[in-house]
Order: structure tokens, then sequence, then C-alpha cells
């Protein structure tokens, strides 16, 4: 797929954009080239090949998933002005 200078030109007015004919002419060759990618990268053969988040195989380095701080809910809660059932209740804003 290719565009014409036409079609480069009616775009651009479709979008609001004000070109000169030089311009149009800069931007259909850079969208063609763009064209041709694409129509290159559907020719090869994908068939079988699984996605991959990475293009190389690695992974992260995790910590270890262990707790580092003490539970102070109940010290945190004796502040707050009312509690239930371990909740913090508050006033309702919308009725």
């Amino acid at each position: 797929m290719s565009l014409t200078l036409e079609q480069v030109q009616r775009i651009a007015h479709l979008a609001r954009l004000e070109i000169s004919e030089s311009e149009a002419i800069t931007t259909q060759n850079h969208l063609n080239g763009i064209f041709e990618l694409i129509e290159q990268m559907q020719a090869v053969v994908t068939v079988g090949v699984e996605p991959m988040a990475h293009a190389q195989d690695l992974s992260q380095r995790l910590r270890v998933d262990a707790v580092t701080e003490e539970d102070r809910r109940a010290v945190f809660q004796a502040v707050a002005p009312e509690t239930e059932a371990g909740l913090y209740l508050v006033p309702k804003v919308i009725e």
C-alpha cells in the first residue's frame, strides 16, 4: 500500500494541518516507507513462534518475600476516632 500525494494532502486537511507541496512530498515518502516496512513485517512467517515479553530470556531479581515490619494495627487504631472489628469507621459523606 502506498499513498498518493493527493491522499497525503487530504489527510493533512482532515488533521487541520497546513503543509506545503514540498512538505507533502516528504511526508508521502516517509509514510510510504513506513507502509513498506509494515508489509515486510507482515510477510514474515510467525507460525509456531511463542510470544515473549523480552527479546532476551531474562528473569527479574526478586527479593525474599518476608515480613520486615511488625504489626502495628492496634497502635494505629487506638488513636482513631472510631473502629469496629479491625476496620476504621468514617462518617457517611454521600447520601
